[in-house]
């Protein structure tokens, strides 16, 4: 009989010191329970630092919860997605895991099977129809979430509302557009799982397709066939790399000195036409795309390239220093395309028939536009929806700071969706009869707590994964995007001192280099040119970044990842999921990188 691997189990994770009362920040039904225990320990359990890197403050949960509610229905009940149902999530230390949730009666799978064929079917067959539309749902939403209002709290109510004959006061509006934030989060966490959760079966059809034909064949040749895209989330860059060339053309370069803050040289740039000129471009390009932040979208503080470009602005310093040297700094896409066309061109020709060959041709189309919007999506709900949702929220910070309730606006953040209607209504309350509200006496304080407390917890070392390591993960979101597998796991569990690490094998290339180890966003300016990039996880939005490092080593991540992506697309080798990177790496090391393997070996 085979011994069963188990990580630790979430019951035996102890709290850190002084962060005692930490679970408080958080409803019952997200946390482990001794009610729940038996099932919660015999399941894995791993930590989502792809999409929640540090502690979530208590509001901040919501993006798990809209989104695992419409990760579950996707998967379960609208396409039936035939091995998996979704994913559990619970929160330990302040720290986000989840769970795969899998059908294991094969003739539940079976009966799965036609739902989805007929249901994604009607998808992948009008797909590009679908995603066009989709987009356009999305910036509806967008426009919608925008008109939002948040009024103040009149003295009197003006006297156009009483000759309105609606008996409708300002409470209500208040009170409404809560109501239509929260609900809006909720609706766009369904429209995105609509195009992603297919997505990913859209490319293990294809994955097993290959597989079956090419037993031999490494996972990073499929992945390439499916390489050299153009998507949204490239645009960014794009954008920031024409305001380097700009900048020299209006004959501005001097002001982008190394070291320089961006609220440094934009008041500098303020001071003359060409400057202003450049200025005003930079709000052109922006809307919408620096509407991209320095996370995934679902944390309140990873603000918005519009709001505070301060991760990126030294990559524009550096685009600036290169366009003056007479470099050209095009991304070069056409040697990842050549190599696709290449790669798919030889497997094809080992076909043994047409028929073959003709089923490969009509899966490979499929992937690569099901593979493009995977990667585009993100731009338009992680980034753009999410940055101005965040800030739409602050506008009902402000109301609360100005009635007392706060002492900075992203305090709202630190009570759960829920508190935040007890808050309000505390605060509707008070205003309506001029009484004193109890919240400026309560949360201030409550709120100091548990920012003490969320400071306190990321100082703690999350396991990676928790609870009883499975014979098999049959989701393909799991396996594609944060790459778990039994494999990986039994590697992380049995791990031996070593000065090689194993992951997957993301990007091609072997490189060497320096590491740059970064546990923050914040500390992106500290990369340095030619330096390997060590990091719990990547987002697509340091693709800037990705320009000044010749490798990338990760914790987590599978090949579909977005890490795994952009890695791609900028020819930059990385090797992703190695689960210990950041615990084994210091800042410094010389490292090798062999992206065609899958290792990192680590020169002491």
């Amino acid at each position: 009989m085979s011994t069963i691997l188990r990580f630790p189990s979430p019951f035996e994770v102890e709290t850190p010191a002084g962060c005692e009362g930490w679970e408080a920040m958080y409803p019952a039904y997200m946390r482990f329970s001794q009610a729940r225990r038996d099932s919660e320990e015999s399941r894995l359990w791993f930590y989502n630092g792809m999409h929640f890197p540090e502690p979530i403050s208590p509001f901040d949960v919501i993006t798990a919860e809209a989104f695992y509610v419409a990760i579950g229905e996707m998967n379960a009940r609208f396409f039936c997605i035939p091995p998996a149902l979704g994913v559990d999530f619970r929160v330990l230390n302040g720290y986000v895991y989840i769970s795969g949730i899998p059908v294991t009666d094969p003739q539940k799978i079976q009966e799965r099977v036609e739902l989805f064929q007929r249901r994604a079917g009607h998808y992948y067959e009008n797909w590009a129809s679908i995603y066009e539309d989709w987009k356009q749902r999305v910036v509806r939403e967008i426009q919608t979430l925008e008109g939002i209002p948040f009024p103040e709290l009149p003295e009197i109510e003006p006297e156009e509302l009483v000759f309105a004959h609606r008996g409708i006061g300002t409470s209500m509006t208040i009170l409404e557009s809560y109501n239509r934030v929260i609900e809006a989060l909720f609706r766009i966490a369904q429209i995105h799982c609509e195009i992603v959760m297919i997505g990913f079966a859209a490319y293990l059809t294809f994955y097993d397709f290959c597989k079956r034909f090419f037993p031999e064949i490494p996972d990073q040749q499929v992945i390439l066939m499916v390489s050299g895209i153009d998507v949204s989330m490239m645009r960014p860059d794009q954008e920031l790399r024409a305001l380097a060339r700009r900048a020299v053309e209006l004959g501005i370069a001097d002001a982008f000195v190394e070291g320089r803050s961006w609220r440094e040289v934009f008041a500098e740039l303020q001071q003359h036409d060409n400057g202003r000129a450049w200025l005003q471009e930079w709000n052109q390009r922006g809307d919408p795309w620096f509407w991209i932040n320095a996370g995934d979208g679902l944390q309140h503080q990873f603000r918005a390239w519009r709001d505070d470009p301060s991760p990126i602005f030294a990559v524009l310093i550096e685009y600036v220093r290169r366009v003056r040297r007479g470099e050209s700094i095009e991304r070069d896409t056409s040697s990842v395309r050549e190599e696709r066309e290449r790669i798919t061109a030889e497997y094809r020709a080992l076909l043994p028939t047409d028929t073959d060959r003709q089923a490969f041709d009509q899966l490979l189309a499929l992937v690569r536009q099901v593979y493009y919007a995977i990667e585009d999506h993100k731009f338009w709900v992680d980034h753009w929806f999410m940055s101005q949702w965040w800030n739409k929220l602050r506008e009902l910070g402000t109301l609360f700071v100005e009635h007392g309730f706060f002492r900075a606006v992203d305090d709202i953040f630190y009570l759960h969706w829920t508190e935040v209607y007890q808050a309000l209504t505390d605060l509707l309350l008070a205003w309506s009869i001029g009484t004193e509200a109890f919240g400026p006496r309560h949360w201030p304080a409550a709120i100091e707590h548990r920012k003490m407390l969320l400071a306190k917890l990321r100082a703690f070392n999350p396991p990676p994964a928790l609870g009883v390591v499975p014979e098999q993960i049959a989701d393909p979101a799991i396996v594609m995007l944060w790459g778990i597998t039994p494999e990986r796991l039994r590697a992380w569990i049995t791990r031996e001192k070593s000065n090689i690490l194993r992951g997957f094998a993301a990007s091609p290339g072997v490189v060497e280099g320096p590491a740059r180890v970064i546990f923050d966003v914040a500390e992106l300016q500290t990369v340095q040119d030619g330096e390997i990039l060590v990091c719990s996880v990547t987002e697509p939005s340091w693709a800037p970044v990705f320009a000044r490092v010749r490798g990338i080593v990760t914790d987590i991540g599978g090949v579909m990842s977005h890490a795994a992506i952009v890695a791609r697309e900028y020819g930059v080798p990385a090797v992703l999921g190695t689960g210990i990177a950041t615990k084994r790496i210091r800042t410094g090391q010389q490292l090798r990188v062999d992206g065609n393997e899958g290792t990192v070996t680590i020169f002491e």
